[in-house]
């Protein structure tokens, strides 16, 4: 009776400051989902690694499961045949990502300053990295009237397109150029019919029929300029398609004669808009408007996977899928645009009056727009918690920066991004940071600053690495979920 009666006191008396310590404990325990270990110099960019593209940037057939099929995805830098001097590389990327956001922002104040509007099967693709190809997009093959084609994805594009025979002037390309002479299943579009005044509408092409020299064109052509002064232009056409394992007719698609730009070493483009003539659009009936991706990060030259349709037993989500609805604008209806609600750094919420506006999720652009007094908050906040690591100037787009040459391992704090109905993107470790010099010793939070508030923010490919992101155009929503991009071998 003595121990008890000795020990119950006891207890109660250090019950508060076990009560703290179980408190301190719990914060600690969370905390480590709040903070991310980044290998500073293990990685594809260290001049530590001996890093040769491969000879081919076609990616392969992952195979057809239940109602799906998979194409392998890779990053298109990982397909150029030569060996990268990253330093330039990673510089250079940030330029050219400034000029196509500069773009899409002056192409979204003309769309929203029109005052008129003109008026279930699955397959998945593998999706690589294109490093090998010279940029920080993502690249995946599919069959062109039985050749293959490496095309570029990209959400913010609507028409899907190719480098033709014969072409007035190309650029260089791994691979030969489609020929349409060869191809039995090739179809001109004419100037009368319907496709070609829905591409019209879609990309804002005027006159496309026009005669030329007293001789009246019959076929229709097309003009697609992109924001880094990359411009296609050729004859709109039909021809089969197969994506992975399974094969479609007719699809509507740009035959380029006249191509110029940073494309890299890849065939072309997808485009994976939300107009008549993208490729969502066109086979609506055999995917049901449901396409994901999970881009896969630079490392080891890793690759993941683009599907269409949807089967949700093809993913490899580590996590739950959160949903958030996609805003509708009329004036914006071949963008994905979502409710941006709010935004953490290490756990700790950030306040702005702009949350609770629309922002772009897009697979072509790389860095992640923020506007000002969201990203100031993300800047503070990021500091804080990122602290005693030595500061270093910053580069372009990028103004916080770090030298951590120093540094093998480093801790980070884990940024979440929220959308409307608390739908997550937690990015990835490797999303955190923008290697500017590969030795480390100018690394950036890889976040920027739009100039203006009203400017429409936009999430960049490089916070959604490693991320399963389902585009859901038929129920009107975007799904999220952690996913390691590998696929199965």
């Amino acid at each position: 009776m003595l121990k008890k009666a000795t020990y119950l006191p006891l207890n109660l008396s250090l019950a508060p400051l076990l009560l703290v310590l179980i408190f301190l404990l719990s914060c600690v325990v969370h905390g480590v989902d709040q903070k991310k270990i980044l290998s500073v110099h293990n990685n594809i960019w260290s001049p530590k690694k001996s890093y040769e593209a491969s000879s081919s940037c076609f990616s392969r057939s992952l195979g057809k499961g239940r109602d799906s099929t998979a194409l392998e995805m890779k990053h298109r830098e990982l397909c150029s045949g030569k060996t990268i001097d990253w330093g330039k590389k990673m510089r250079r990327a940030l330029l050219l990502d400034n000029i196509r956001v500069q773009s899409l922002q002056l192409r979204i104040k003309a769309m929203t300053s029109r005052t008129t509007e003109q008026s279930v099967s699955e397959t998945q693709i593998p999706l690589t990295s294109g490093i090998k190809l010279e940029t920080l997009n993502y690249i995946v093959t599919v069959e062109l009237g039985g050749k293959n084609m490496s095309l570029i994805v990209d959400t913010g594009s609507d028409l899907t397109w190719v480098q033709c025979q014969p072409c007035r002037s190309c650029y260089n390309q791994q691979g030969p150029l489609y020929d349409p002479s060869v191809s039995s299943s090739y179809k001109t579009v004419f100037c009368n019919s319907s496709t070609c005044q829905d591409l019209v509408a879609a990309t804002g092409n005027s006159g496309p029929c026009g005669g030329n020299n007293g001789v009246v064109k019959t076929s229709c052509e097309y003009v697609v300029s992109y924001g880094d002064g990359s411009y296609t232009r050729g004859d709109l056409a039909s021809e089969s398609i197969k994506l992975g394992d399974t094969k479609l007719e007719n699809l509507v698609f740009g035959c380029g004669r006249n191509n110029k730009g940073l494309f890299g070493g890849a065939s072309g483009l997808m485009g994976l808009g939300r107009s008549s003539v993208s490729l969502v659009s066109q086979t609506l009936k055999t995917f049901n408007g449901v396409f994901s991706y999970c881009l896969p990060s630079l490392e080891d030259g890793a690759s993941g996977t683009l599907s269409f349709g949807n089967d949700s037993s093809v993913y490899k989500n580590s996590t739950s899928v959160s949903y958030t609805p996609l805003v509708q604008n009329p004036q914006l209806r071949s963008f994905y645009i979502l409710n941006l609600t709010g935004a953490s750094i290490g756990g700790v919420e950030l306040k702005s009056s702009s949350f609770g506006r629309g922002i772009l999720i897009d697979s072509g652009t790389v860095i992640t727009r923020l506007p000002p007094s969201i990203y100031k908050a993300v800047k503070t906040e990021f500091l804080k918690q990122f602290s005693g690591f030595p500061s270093a100037p910053g580069y372009s787009i990028l103004d916080t920066c770090f030298n951590l040459t120093s540094y093998e391992d480093i801790s980070i704090p884990t940024i979440k991004i929220i959308f409307e109905g608390n739908a997550e993107l937690e990015i990835d470790v490797t999303g955190v940071f923008y290697f500017v010099k590969p030795d480390a010793s100018l690394v950036c939070l890889a976040f920027a600053s739009l100039s203006y508030e009203n400017e429409v923010g936009i999430i960049g490919n490089y916070q959604q690495k490693n991320q399963r992101v389902i585009y859901d155009t038929t129920q009107e929503r975007l799904g999220i979920a952690g996913e390691n991009c590998m696929p199965t071998p």
